[in-house]
């Protein structure tokens, strides 16, 4: 059985030394919604934030089935990251969702609050090439954002601006009246954002996404925020470095494609 929990607080122990901050934006009741066993007493537990699924407490098959994924796919989305706490929640991923989910590496980042350089990334925001503009999400460019498929994820997880306003931030690099590259906050939690970069394919291998998240950062520090950073690939870890951040450790997640096969 799977419920709803509306006091999150109740699965906390379950994510107990999890240093994940969208673990955090669902526990302090900011955004993301979360799901146990039980009610009152649970023993296994999810996070649901976009498209992340983070499992932890005891591994169990009734509580992971196949059939359930399908429900939370349904009229939503048909993609999931899922993180496993442990090897047990790795393998009911890899016996349930057998042929929907793909086995990969991605790569946690220290956080580290005092070890940004102002000087540095100040630096690299001066480094904007001619041609383009470099702005903070004001209202206009978040709704233009929610329309535009390849940066929706800048704004995805916030319902309106007076969310955005509120709980977000990001930095964004025009060209033509149109963004091209932008560092912005994929999810919230207190005292902090989780980082989404990104840039058209256009206009890569520019330096253009390093100049946003300079920004960004920059931006975050004044508002007393941490701005969380999590690599995808091997790239994403290089950017980070390259602003400031240590690599942490790899660890395991599945991309799920639940209408797949």
């Amino acid at each position: 059985m799977i419920v709803e929990l509306e006091q999150a607080q109740k699965a906390e122990p379950l994510f107990d030394g999890w240093q994940e901050t969208m673990v955090w934006s669902c526990l302090q009741g900011v955004m993301g919604k979360m799901y146990a066993d039980s009610l009152e007493s649970p023993a296994s537990a999810m996070v649901l934030l976009g498209d992340f699924c983070f499992l932890a407490g005891k591994p169990d098959k009734d509580f992971f089935v196949e059939k359930n994924w399908a429900w939370f796919g349904k009229g939503r989305q048909d993609f999931m990251i899922m993180v496993p706490k442990d090897e047990g929640w790795a393998a009911l991923i890899e016996k349930y969702l057998a042929g929907k989910a793909d086995k990969v590496t991605r790569y946690a980042i220290k956080k580290e609050p005092d070890i940004f350089h102002r000087g540095m990334l100040q630096a690299a925001i001066e480094r904007l090439p001619e041609g383009y503009v470099l702005q903070m999400i004001d209202e206009a460019l978040f709704w233009r954002c929610k329309e535009i498929k390849w940066c929706g994820n800048w704004v995805a997880q916030y319902e309106d601006y007076a969310e955005y306003q509120k709980y977000g931030l990001g930095a964004v690099i025009m060209k033509e009246g149109e963004p091209v590259s932008g560092a912005s906050s994929y999810s919230s939690y207190a005292g902090g954002i989780e980082i989404e970069v990104d840039t058209r394919e256009d206009c890569r291998r520019k330096g253009l996404a390093y100049i946003c998240a300079a920004k960004l950062i920059l931006e975050c520090l004044e508002r007393g925020w941490y701005p969380s950073w999590d690599a995808q690939n091997k790239e994403s870890v290089a950017l980070a470095e390259k602003l400031g951040y240590h690599f942490d450790y790899e660890y395991v997640a599945y991309e799920v494609y639940l209408r797949r096969g």
